[in-house]
């Protein structure tokens, strides 16, 4: 039985504490605020229809405060309205930021759908200008209904509710209209100031304060929803994203803005890894909220604002210590911001109370950070114009100490440039004397070149001239004795004018005729004929080889003339005969025009030298064939040019020597063997002539020099 009364009173205390009472709005009482206590229910099952709350008992009462309800989708609310006015009621939900509410009116028993409203659908208010969420009760006088609220939104769910009369309701929204127009004007002027300065500065740190606050005033037309309500109207869709976008860029510009404004990395470098951890918690939220994950955003955009805000606080503190004069103004704008945003987070996790302050406190503190902030970049402009005056002032001390400066050490210059010319004088009478001793020594070199050339030509043209002179001395001494013996017979004859006796007369024929057979008249004619033929074919041969000298020397070679190039190439040969070995053939392919204008003696030198190194090429192999080659090819080519090759099968040259071997003193001979002038020389006489010369060679495998020259030397080419 007791237990039995126990059940008893407590079921009639909780259907006492069930009823409610209605909310009554009259003339007098034209507001209502009815969110303190409001019963709810959480669906997050999504199962409960309109039709079934009546019956069903589901609702409770929350304590007296706002309801604030975070990682909730779908929710229930319940009231009733007592309406003693004379005017309809509207119900005020001024939180805009809901993804969809459904206002339902119990009335004769029957669940009536009042309309939706929300972000994510389209915009309906029975007040034009205003983006809360209003909805007609359809309440007339003296009446009393019972209300449902179905919300379901992605985003946070704060309920601030109000029951009005429509004057009410218009003077709220007129109120709100007026304040928050004021403030995004101020937000608006400090943008354009400051955007103003940042084109006549162009200093990085406006473009960041310029973007924050573009970012702040996205943020806050988007939280309040006015960003919906006029900026984009037909996409609903855009509001799941826009707030948590919009207020992550304005957090993470104001980090970027701090960064640079107190220059972090100079007088807090420690804090700056911290700083880019916070900004990359951001981007984090920003990611998660493409993958749906709004409440997971939310969280971050909450607990990492206040982290972000309470280490940002510590650093200007720090730096304010430390005497930077820009972080006073940055400690007060960010204190007086950092509390509103405590405020705001506190606020959404339900540990403040939702009111007028509550809800203005971002506002106020957004305006006071973004004015401060203003105020200190201007005074930065006065800041960097101090000490430019004071650099200034510097410098031009700096500049008289480096005059007076400059005036001491002219006098010490001019002394030492004088010093220094009577030296200079001295170096360079020295270095004339040295010049001299220099040219002297390359003429004696030169002429040294020459003399080997001589030698080496007069041995040539020696041996050569030797062998007809030679020829034609052992033919004089039985010339000689041949016409002693056709003299003799020409004597006897001579005898015989002086006989008058005919029988001495014919003895004397008779001895006459056997002295002539004793010494063989037709034998010593035939002898003396063949003696005079070889006279005159060593005659004829000293004669060519002076010839030939003459085209080797060409004594008019100062002169361009136009000769024969293969004559030159030729007499060289007759000139090295005698320091060719017999084992190296020479071969001749002389298949071009061969006339060009030149320097004639010039070049014979050039083949004279080209020559003798393959020569000494060839001799200087350690195993040689039984017959080494020189090649000597000549060619027409285009533009009208002759191309000379000499080729040998000599001993080669390296990359090295092939790179040094027209270097004046380089040579590859033993100390006394060569001046290293030859190939010089040879370069210096091509030149001359404008042409170029080659060399195609690899150790071991011999060595090709060619030579390139115009027909027609570019020098009369112009006269």
């Amino acid at each position: 039985m007791k237990v039995r009364l126990i059940v008893l009173f407590i079921s009639v205390l909780k259907f006492q504490l069930a009823i409610t009472q209605p909310i009554v709005i009259s003339d007098t009482i034209n507001s209502v605020f009815i969110s303190n206590g409001i019963e709810y229910f959480i669906d997050s099952a999504n199962t409960v229809k309109a039709d079934q709350l009546n019956a069903l008992n589901l609702f409770h009462s929350k304590s007296n405060k706002t309801p604030v309800l975070n990682g909730v989708t779908n929710v229930w609310l319940k009231f009733e309205v007592l309406n003693k006015s004379t005017t309809s009621i509207y119900l005020d939900l001024s939180y805009p930021n809901l993804s969809r509410v459904t206002l339902y009116k119990y009335s004769d028993e029957r669940i009536i759908s009042l309309g939706e409203r929300g972000n994510s659908i389209k915009i309906k208010t029975a007040l034009p200008g205003s983006p809360d969420i209003v909805f007609n009760l359809d309440l007339h006088q003296n009446m009393q209904a019972k209300y449902f609220i179905h919300i379901q939104s992605v985003h946070p769910i704060i309920l601030p509710m109000y029951v009005s009369t429509s004057y009410a309701l218009i003077n709220s929204s007129s109120s709100k209209n007026l304040f928050i127009g004021f403030y995004f004007g101020l937000l608006v002027v400090i943008f354009l100031y400051n955007f103003f300065l940042f084109i006549s500065t162009r200093d990085k740190i406006y473009f960041l304060y310029i973007s924050y606050i573009f970012c702040l005033i996205l943020a806050q037309l988007a939280a309040c929803g006015y960003g919906y309500f006029y900026l984009w109207p037909t996409k609903p869709e855009w509001n799941k994203l826009m707030i948590i976008w919009t207020s992550m860029l304005s957090g993470m510009t104001a980090l970027i803005f701090s960064i640079s404004f107190l220059q972090i990395r100079t007088y807090a470098r420690k804090a700056y890894p911290v700083l880019l951890l916070i900004l990359f918690v951001y981007v984090i939220g920003l990611i998660a909220s493409l993958f749906h994950f709004y409440a997971f955003s939310y969280s971050i955009l909450n607990y990492n604002s206040l982290i972000n805000g309470l280490i940002a606080l510590g650093i200007c503190i720090y730096i304010t210590a430390k005497g930077y004069r820009p972080a006073i103004f940055y400690l007060i704008a960010w204190t007086a911001f950092l509390v509103s945003v405590f405020i705001l987070v506190f606020r959404n996790l339900a540990i403040f109370p939702y009111n007028n302050f509550t809800s203005s406190a971002l506002y106020i503190g957004s305006s006071l950070e973004v004015t401060l902030l203003s105020i200190a970049l201007a005074d930065r402009i006065n800041i960097l114009k101090r000490e430019k005056e004071i650099s200034q002032a510097e410098a031009l001390q700096r500049a008289e100490e480096n005059e007076q400066l400059v005036k001491d050490q002219n006098v010490v210059l001019e002394q030492k440039v004088g010093q220094r010319t009577h030296e200079l004088k001295e170096t360079n009478l020295q270095l004339n004397d040295a010049l001299d001793n220099l040219k002297d020594a390359q003429t004696q070199l030169v002429e040294a070149e020459k003399m080997a050339s001589l030698g080496q030509l007069t041995a040539g043209i020696a041996h050569e001239i030797n062998n007809p002179i030679n020829f034609v001395k052992s033919n004089i001494n039985p010339l000689r004795l041949d016409v002693r013996d056709l003299v003799d017979v020409l004597n006897e004859y001579e005898h015989l004018h002086n006989i008058k006796e005919e029988t001495s007369y014919r003895k004397k024929l008779s001895d006459i005729e056997k002295f002539k057979n004793q010494i063989d008249v037709k034998f010593v004619q035939n002898e003396i004929d063949s003696l005079i033929v070889g006279i005159e074919e060593g005659a004829q041969r000293t004669a060519e080889i002076v010839q030939g000298l003459r085209t080797f020397s060409r004594i008019d070679e100062s002169e361009l003339k136009t000769v024969d190039i293969h004559d030159g190439i030729l007499s060289t040969l007759v000139i090295l005969k005698n320091s060719t070995p017999f084992y190296v053939e020479i071969e001749k392919q002389f298949n071009a025009r061969g006339n060009v204008e030149c320097f004639p003696g010039k070049l014979n030198q050039v083949f004279m030298n080209i020559i003798t190194n393959a020569v000494q090429a060839i001799k200087a192999k350690t195993e040689r064939r039984e017959k080494e080659m020189i090649t000597i090819l000549t060619r027409d080519i285009e533009n009208d040019c002759i191309q000379i090759s000499v080729k040998d099968t000599g001993i080669g040259m390296s990359e090295e020597t092939k790179h040094r071997v027209f270097e004046p003193f380089f040579t590859t001979k033993d100390v006394g063997e060569g001046t290293g002038l030859g190939m010089a020389i040879v370069f210096k006489i091509i030149q001359k002539h404008e042409g170029k010369i080659d060399i195609i060679s690899k150790p071991f495998e011999g060595s090709e020099f060619i030579v390139t020259l115009p027909y027609i030397h570019p020098i009369s080419d112009h006269l």
